[in-house]
């Protein structure tokens, strides 16, 4: 059975949805928390001298050294008679309506104030008592009710989480002149462009972290400190970034403006150039129809899927000169709006995605030193000699679900490609296996095709092939010569299998002809099979001797 093109996408998406979060996590440091995930408490080392114990509330746990943990348990009401030695107070996940200055202007010594997922409002919060913890470094708020943010925090604030409220403003003196501050979170609140001061950040110029996502911004913030290395903007209304926007922003590192309304005419081509530092922009899901120009030196990993990009022009990418990463499906994309020489001088480049476009034909001057290149979901209908000539290290190539037929395909196309390990023709129309398949291979995939014939030879010297799908297709045992699955002598051993980028995948032997016209169990299996997959075939007897060569079968399926 074929799986359908929206499984296979939604199946793709998900994969690289963690790849990119992956490979961007890895550019910044270890110790920093992620956007969209709760608030953690941070842990602050305290040097303390023993003291006798505090008062403790009703069904928290202290320690002599300041610490009151009060998470979920169920507080209505802010805890009486704290102790003035309280260093870290945890209320999270309570129901607290209230805070008045009355019940923390004494806590002179808290460092770490966790009110998240509680109740409050902006009416139930007195700010000014905030003014008066002169050692708060960190402040979590997160999921509460707030629609305006504190008018004014202590400068001693390292960070402050106010994510998922309903927050509408933010005053000069909420993050303004906070020397010490290092990271604030507001996404998935309400905020414009008309609830954010001009000088959001005067005077707090160590700011390395901003997320702003998930509001209704249309315009990038002003006067952003020059310390940032992580923005995040996404999902928001951005419909133009002004020129200079990001010209002091020497030192980002990662840029987030996917799922916004931004057009090649709501930018310029100095836009990003003056980010020196920049290795992660992503720009997806917009309405971009061109790859913009002026795109920064640095970058590692460029991301613009579901644009309307319809031509990527021969100067755009020239200056990335250390490009790894080009994710470009779910675009308009057309082989001949793509400039033969768009790619030249990428040589760090390894990994393109340009699957669901409208490609008709193999684009010319891909990446040299290309390992994966995905080109699936397209209207590709031939492979030419030359077509896949100088991609000498490529290691996974999937053409999946194009037009191509065995009358198309030239029996040399595949000759340069000495290291590939996975091919993946599913979805086409071919009607015989192809020949001179790199010898390389260790998964070969041609299930959901018009396959009545493996040509004698088709499959000799596969030695390092481990797995082998050609479910779906037409096969008979006589339409396969004699000995097709004794040559895949290499289907020797399962193991670890190390791939370039360090990750161990586990494969099976693995012999899949389910779904063909198969009257008989093959004679000729290879004797270190492991998995066989003869199900919806046309076997109606099983002969006693049918798995006498197969001693290490593991799994046979014959439904």
């Amino acid at each position: 059975m074929a799986f359908p093109k929206h499984s296979i996408l939604q199946a793709l998406s998900v994969l690289l949805l963690a790849w990119v979060l992956v490979r961007c996590q890895a550019l910044v440091k270890p110790e920093e928390e992620e956007e969209e995930e709760p608030t953690k408490e941070v842990d602050v080392a305290i040097a303390v001298t023993k003291s006798e114990p505090i008062k403790c509330p009703p069904d928290c746990s202290c320690t002599a050294e300041g610490v009151i943990d009060c998470a979920g348990v169920d507080l209505t009401e802010f805890p009486a008679d704290l102790s003035d030695k309280t260093r870290q107070l945890s209320l999270q996940n309570n129901k607290i309506e209230e805070i008045t200055v009355e019940h923390i202007s004494h806590l002179h010594q808290l460092e770490t104030f966790n009110l998240q997922n509680n109740w409050l409002t902006t009416d139930g919060l007195e700010d000014e008592g905030f003014e008066m913890l002169e050692h708060l470094a960190y402040l979590y708020l997160a999921n509460n009710k707030l629609t305006y943010a504190p008018k004014v925090l202590p400068p001693s604030l390292v960070s402050a989480d106010f994510a998922a409220n309903q927050l509408t403003r933010i005053y000069p003196y909420t993050f303004g002149h906070k020397p010490k501050l290092r990271s604030v979170y507001l996404h998935n609140n309400k905020l414009t462009d008309a609830g954010l001061p001009d000088n959001m950040f005067n005077a707090s110029d160590n700011l390395e972290i901003l997320t702003m996502s998930s509001n209704f911004l249309r315009v990038v913030p002003k006067n952003l400190p020059s310390t940032l290395y992580r923005l995040h903007l996404k999902n928001n209304k951005l419909e133009k970034i002004p020129a200079g926007a990001f010209d002091n922003l020497s030192n980002l590192r990662e840029l987030y403006l996917q799922n916004n309304l931004l057009s090649n005419e709501g930018m310029n081509n100095e836009t990003f150039s003056h980010l020196s530092s920049l290795e992660c922009l992503d720009l997806s899901n917009n309405n971009l129809s061109v790859v913009p120009k002026g795109l920064p030196r640095n970058l590692v990993l460029l991301h613009m899927e579901k644009n309307s990009i319809q031509s990527i022009p021969g100067d755009a990418l020239t200056s990335v000169r250390n490009l790894e990463y080009l994710l470009l499906h779910n675009n308009k994309l057309r082989s001949r709006s793509i400039h033969p020489a768009a790619f030249q001088g990428l040589k760090k480049l390894h990994t393109l995605h340009m699957y669901n476009n409208l490609l008709e034909r193999v684009p010319r001057g891909l990446p040299r030193r290309a390992k994966t290149l995905m080109l699936l979901h397209n209207s590709i209908s031939e492979i030419g000699r030359n077509d896949l000539a100088l991609l000498y290290t490529l290691t996974e190539l999937n053409l999946s679900y194009n037009k191509l037929t065995s009358s198309k395909m030239h029996r040399e196309a595949f000759r340069k490609l000495r290291v590939l390990k996975t091919l993946d023709l599913s979805g086409n129309g071919l009607y015989t296996l192809p020949l001179g398949l790199p010898r390389s291979l260790q998964v070969l995939e041609v299930k959901n095709n018009q396959l009545n014939s493996i040509p004698d030879g088709a499959l000799t010297g596969m030695e390092k092939l481990q797995k082998l799908i050609l479910s779906d297709n037409q096969l008979k045992l006589n339409s396969i010569y004699q000995g097709a699955w004794m040559e895949l002598s290499a289907l020797t051993v399962s193991g670890w299998q190390r791939y370039e980028s360090d990750v161990l995948e586990l494969w099976s032997t693995t012999l899949d002809l389910s779904g063909n016209q198969l009257s008989h169990i093959p004679s000729d299996l290879p004797e270190s099979l492991e998995y066989l997959y003869l199900q919806s075939n046309r076997i109606s007897s099983v002969p006693a001797s049918a798995f006498e060569g197969t001693p290490n079968i593991k799994g046979i399926f014959l439904r």
